[in-house]
């Protein structure tokens, strides 16, 4: 019996969702040739998305200056998001990442107290799993999100020395080690902890900045670390991290490089 096809996408509405996140992140109206440029996609195909979506009311055309710019319509499509608690529409992401992955998926808000504080989780079904108490707090500088969060605040050595000083692990990786793991993070965009913070735990985590660049949130995938391969929790990390941006992007927004 022949395997069923894997999923297929279409092309012209991946391509159409470009343009209108190139032209959601710009700060003024562009013309189809730099649009095209920096989607990718040839200047006949763009110009073609462009015209459609303009008819549809989600992007305006300038005549004068040949230009497009977002369109007030995709307020139409945006409103039924905007009284939506924050938590409600980060947490679709939260069971995909859980279902795709066999991850425990939390959702931690940092606080300006030096703390992080659970406030979603999503248990995978299919797998004995750990799980966390919602409400539970820890140090924000500690596990996966720890570094993550000292990352993003750019500590030097010596301050995020003296800060290591006060944290508590249940088997403590050494400064050396943990100074080093920041440093990949600022270039990963994510971070591990592995059995540092819980003994016989895995954990993967990013953070979320506001516009300030403060960070406000942070998701964590977190499995028993026997079941799990540290190349399948590198493939959850690189997840969270998709997942992250977006989130930065559209609850935050805060634009991409910033």
């Amino acid at each position: 019996m022949k395997p069923p096809d894997p999923q297929k996408y279409v092309g012209a509405v991946e391509n159409a969702v470009k343009i209108l996140r190139r032209l959601a992140q710009v700060d003024g109206p562009e013309g189809v040739a730099i649009i095209a440029r920096e989607t990718g996609l040839n200047v006949s195909t763009t110009f073609n998305i462009l015209k459609t979506l303009a008819k549809e009311g989600l992007v305006t055309f300038d005549e004068q200056t040949k230009s497009y710019a977002i369109g007030i319509g995709v307020l139409e499509l945006a409103a039924p998001m905007l009284g939506k608690n924050m938590g409600d529409m980060i947490r679709p992401v939260m069971e995909r990442i859980c279902r795709d992955h066999s991850v425990l998926v939390a959702l931690w808000t940092i606080t300006p107290n030096g703390r992080i504080v659970l406030t979603d989780r999503v248990v995978p079904m299919n797998v004995v799993h750990a799980d966390l108490r919602q409400g539970s707090r820890l140090p924000d500088l500690a596990g996966a999100i720890g570094r993550c969060v000292a990352a993003v605040r750019a500590y030097d050595k010596a301050a995020l020395r003296e800060a290591y000083a006060g944290l508590r692990w249940q088997r403590d990786p050494g400064f050396d080690a943990y100074w080093d793991e920041v440093q990949q993070a600022r270039v990963d965009g994510y971070a591990f902890d592995f059995g540092n913070l819980f003994r016989g735990l895995s954990l993967a985590a990013v953070v979320m900045r506001d516009l300030e660049g403060v960070p406000r949130l942070g998701l964590s995938a977190i499995s028993i670390a026997d079941q799990i391969e540290e190349s399948a929790l590198r493939a959850a990390a690189r997840d969270l991290r998709a997942a992250g941006e977006a989130i930065e992007r559209n609850v935050f927004g805060r634009r991409p490089g910033r």
